[in-house]
């Protein structure tokens, strides 16, 4: 039997240990996973990292974190 896994893709978000507006930042962006998750979609859906890049870029200008899309 095969089996074909699609590979998932992440956005990695990474902020400075002595960032003080950390836990603001965190609530804005589990925002847009809420708002995402409106006409059923999810973190898992495959395009996800498109339909989101430019709102998770205007956080980062905001909020001073740094961010990668990773592969697993």
């Amino acid at each position: 039997m095969k089996v074909r896994i699609p590979k998932h893709r992440e956005f990695l978000i990474k902020f400075e240990d002595d960032y003080d507006k950390q836990a603001e930042a965190w609530q804005a962006l589990e925002q847009i996973v809420k708002e995402y998750s409106v006409d059923g979609k999810s973190i898992y859906s495959p395009t996800f990292i498109e339909d989101n890049e430019e709102k998770v870029k205007a956080l980062q200008e905001q909020y001073e974190f740094t961010y990668e899309i990773i592969e697993k």
